[in-house]
């Protein structure tokens, strides 16, 4: 396994644990192409795929159809402006005005390990666990020096990539496309899976055919969105969850990209994934470099499934840095459903006393807290603490909590200014905004331009100030609203067009800040619920707020979509009140507490004022977290039934590493007159050992359990669920 170069074949041969990667260098020119990606294979010289000896020759052997050529040919890093009329990986704006970018291989390297992207999130690996090819192209007559940056996880059918571009001329340049990764390869009847979806109904899935053309999903909104997510997947037409081949792309990144396939005239795809071109220029001085974002790639020939497994362990293991990672979480109580705005330092106490009775561990007090914020129209940017509200101070509020035996939390949203703020008053130019025009509003506040040092010293050193005059180990950092009306007064005319890139540097230099000076903290992403729920999000922060939709049956759909990407342990789920403030549904307590468990789990209700009978079951559910939620955090995600599908039935699966335990939950979510008991097959077990279920006294082989399966009897009404554990018997 790793990376090897066959010198007279001219081949790069990148091995995972069950799949190959292959890359070409052709001609006098030293065009880069891709050969082969999937299955692992044991042969490499393979570069008769690259179709070289078929009409139009290569260059050197008929120049006089170059074009045909370029616009056929599978490039690993395919360039604008040459003659592939296909979507390109690079573009440049000179001094002369010209676009065209053409690239040369000279050399590479390879070594064990893995190195940091500067400023940027990445996946990580020791000498032992990676490897890593840097593949350096040039331009001569741009003088642009370009490396392609590939690293293999031995243990994951994944290959990450990034490019790393220098202007190594005397010339000013422009980039103007920089994306991360392509994949070229033949069509092989290939559906495209994605997750689409707004606010309070992110990442539901979407899968259709690719036809001729393109399919593009993207985001302008300075974040990736709840429109649409920066992950796509190409599956065979045939590839169920469990079967087929299934490729796919997910970019480590929290802004503006874009991503897709295209179908050409030959019947080739090429897959694209990087940062959105559209308001992208970036310009590029005498030495300067640009670092791309990381893209990840996985290849499974076992299914959706085992893409969803692959994306798992590795961010399991190579993204998440956290304390937290390998630790359970607090099960926290969120005061914000439970209150909005209405809430003081009695309030928050009344809560945190039953919270602590039932068994919970932290009290999170989220907006309201600071300023004079009582309604969502003020006081963002003046991160002091509103005494009237908090009476006591924040220290006070924060001891008492912690007396009852429960850990505290806050929520902030640095990001943003209010106009009718003490902050806007003092510094109206820190608010983003084109000189000249009135900027938009959304939930009544503008975004600060973080893109500012002196901005991001006065944001951090409002949030250090307030973490360090109270115990608080937990923030929750919002963000409420896309970015528009780009303008930065720190920025001169000819750089303007970098500001959405630097806006997210900006945040990610804040939130590395944020957990170096403060190791012990839990940090949980957000954004309006899901609009930043991202990779490059889960590098700072172990968790991320799924979605402000917390009703049960509609996190059904979004958690199914969000675990076909992301390890359950990562995604934030709580219980809330019903009727549920989004959806108006009312649904049995016992359940939501089944959907929550396939996440973080908490709470986000008013425990004072629910009935005695949902009050008595919060400790049955902390019990059940704490039982299961180490084999729910580290095992391996199989799907069984989707409601997103079949519109009555959601089931999902458990299995830990050594195949030993298992965790099946379930929900109906209608039921129908006249039904008989479900048949479902569950997955992932050991064909040959014997497994006992929590809800029967007999013991089975792993065989029957999979192949012939069990019996769930219909429960009585709508919205009902259950857990099944299975563990190994020994005898």
């Amino acid at each position: 396994m790793g990376i090897t170069y066959y010198n007279q074949e001219r081949v790069l041969k990148l091995d995972t644990r069950s799949a190959s990667y292959l890359i070409g260098i052709v001609d006098e020119e030293n065009f880069v192409g891709h050969i082969y990606f999937g299955k692992k294979i044991d042969d490499f010289d393979l570069q008769y795929l690259l179709r070289i000896k078929e009409a139009p020759f290569v260059p050197s052997k008929n120049n006089g159809d170059r074009l045909s050529f370029y616009d056929s040919f599978p490039w690993e890093f395919p360039t604008h402006g040459i003659g592939d009329f296909r979507e390109a990986c690079m573009a440049v704006e000179t001094n002369l005005g010209h676009s065209a970018v053409k690239l040369g291989y000279v050399s590479h390297k390879i070594y064990k390990g893995k190195p940091k992207l500067k400023g940027l999130p990445a996946t990580f690996g020791s000498e032992e666990e990676c490897t890593t090819l840097e593949l350096l192209c040039i331009d001569d007559a741009l003088e642009f020096e370009v490396t392609l940056i590939y690293t293999v996880f031995e243990d994951i059918d994944a290959v990450v990539r990034s490019a790393l571009i220098k202007n190594a001329g005397d010339k000013v340049c422009y980039l103007t496309k920089a994306l991360s990764l392509c994949l070229d390869m033949d069509d092989k009847a290939f559906d495209m899976i994605s997750l689409h979806g707004s606010w309070g109904r992110e990442r539901h899935i979407q899968r259709q055919a690719v036809g001729y053309g393109k399919k593009v999903i993207s985001s302008l909104r300075g974040e990736p969105g709840h429109q649409d997510h920066p992950f796509f997947a190409l599956a065979g037409k045939n590839s169920t969850q469990d079967t087929g081949e299934v490729y796919g792309f997910h970019f480590v990144y929290s802004g503006n990209f874009m991503a897709g396939v295209e179908k050409n005239q030959f019947d080739n795809i090429r897959a694209i994934m990087g940062i959105n071109p559209c308001d992208f220029k970036w310009k590029m001085e005498k030495d300067s470099y640009f670092q791309t974002p990381e893209a990840v790639l996985v290849y499974s020939c076992d299914g959706i499934g085992g893409m969803t497994r692959q994306f798992h362990d590795l961010y399991r293991k190579h993204l998440i840095r956290s304390i937290y990672k390998d630790k359970k979480r607090p099960v926290l109580m969120n005061n914000w459903e439970a209150t909005y705005f209405e809430f003081d330092t009695d309030k928050l106490l009344s809560i945190a006393k039953e919270a602590a009775k039932a068994g919970m561990e932290m009290l999170v007090m989220d907006d309201g807290w600071f300023g004079n914020r009582n309604s969502d129209d003020c006081a963002l940017g003046d991160w002091t603490v509103n005494e009237k509200k908090i009476k006591g101070g924040l220290k006070y509020l924060a001891d008492e909590v912690n007396k009852l035996g429960l850990k505290f939390g806050i929520w902030f949203e640095p990001e943003m200014i209010s106009p009718d703020s003490d902050l806007y008053r003092r510094h109206p130019e820190w608010a983003i905004a084109i000189t000249g025009r009135t900027a938009g509003l959304a939930r009544n506040q503008y975004v600060l331009d973080i893109t500012r040092k002196e901005v991001r010293d006065y944001v951090y050193e409002q949030i250090s100030s307030i973490l360090k005059s109270a115990d608080i180990e937990y923030v929750k950092w919002d963000m409420n609203r896309p970015l528009c009306d780009m303008g930065s007064g720190a920025l001169p005319a000819d750089r303007q067009g970098e500001m959405y890139h630097r806006y997210v540097l900006g945040l990610y230099e804040l939130q590395e800040r944020l957990i170096n000076d403060f190791p012990y903290l839990l940090l949980e992403n957000c954004s309006g619920g899901g609009a930043r729920f991202d990779p490059g999000m889960l590098y700072y922060s172990p968790q991320i707020w799924c979605s402000d939709d917390t009703d049960a049956i509609e996190r059904l759909v979004i958690q199914e979509g969000t675990a076909m990407v992301y390890p359950l342990s990562v995604m934030g789920a709580h219980v809330s009140d019903c009727p549920n403030h989004s959806a108006g549904r009312i649904t049995p307590f016992e359940t939501r507490g089944y959907v929550a468990m396939a996440g973080t789990f908490g709470y986000e209700l008013d425990i004072t004022k629910i009935s005695e009978e949902e009050k008595q079951m919060i400790p049955e559910q902390i019990a059940l977290y704490h039982k299961y939620h180490d084999l729910i955090r580290t095992g391996d995600y199989y799907r069984i039934a989707s409601y997103s599908e079949n519109h009555a039935f959601d089931c999902w699966q458990i299995v830990s590493k050594d195949k030993g335990e298992s965790l099946i939950t379930y929900v109906q979510v209608l039921n129908r007159a006249n039904c008989r008991s479900r048949q479902i097959c569950l997955k992932g077990l050991s064909p040959d050992k014997k497994y006992k279920l929590s809800t029967s006294e007999k013991v089975y082989f792993g065989s029957t359990l999979m192949y012939a399966g069990i019996l769930i009897n219909n429960p009585w009404g709508d919205f009902k669920g259950g857990l099944i554990h299975i563990t190994e018997s020994i005898s």
